[in-house]
């Protein structure tokens, strides 16, 4: 009857059984691979479940997520803090531009000064110091956003322009040849 079939088909027998060697071979290195995959599988999970039942797992997972919850709230505290601190650096003085100078020429050298100090937004003061045998006068004033209100000397104006272009006056007086 089989036969019978198999020749109506058109397949010789040898064919068959050489087709159905070759599935069987395909079918054994399936296996095997299957085989393998389940004990690295199963490893793992060994490594994975080592000394815990069911209970200790869940332990440990309900403790993984406690401590994120804890490291959420330190990272939401610490970003508060941090928001103050730069809120507060904003009113510190950054930016400082000095000129010493000569006010009287009778004087020798230069003993006077005027002293910039500006915060952020280049707000601060200008603080002049000018000095004689005789005394010494310091002048303050006032600095709102690069500018000031009330007429500023030529030292004034150069130590301000330094506390405001700061960074330029750093790299100018820099000794290029170190760059090099």
């Amino acid at each position: 009857m089989v036969s019978a079939f198999i020749s109506k088909i058109g397949i010789q027998t040898d064919e068959l059984i050489a087709l159905l060697f070759l599935i069987q071979i395909f079918l054994f290195v399936l296996l095997i691979s299957v085989n393998m995959k389940y004990k690295r599988l199963k490893r793992n999970y060994s490594m994975f479940m080592r000394g815990k039942d069911g209970k200790n797992l869940e332990e440990s997972i309900l403790d993984k997520f406690a401590e994120l919850d804890k490291i959420s709230r330190v990272t939401r505290k610490n970003e508060e803090q941090i928001r103050k601190m730069n809120k507060r650096i904003r009113k510190n003085y950054q930016k400082v531009g000095i000129i010493r100078y000569n006010a009287f020429q009778e004087m020798g050298g230069n003993l006077s000064f005027a002293l910039t100090m500006l915060d952020e937004e280049d707000s601060g003061w200008v603080l002049n110091a000018m000095h004689s045998r005789d005394a010494c006068y310091t002048y303050i004033k006032e600095i709102v956003k690069g500018e000031s209100y009330i007429e500023l000397a030529e030292e004034e104006k150069e130590s301000l322009e330094r506390a405001i272009f700061q960074e330029a006056y750093d790299f100018k007086d820099m000794d290029l040849k170190k760059l090099r």
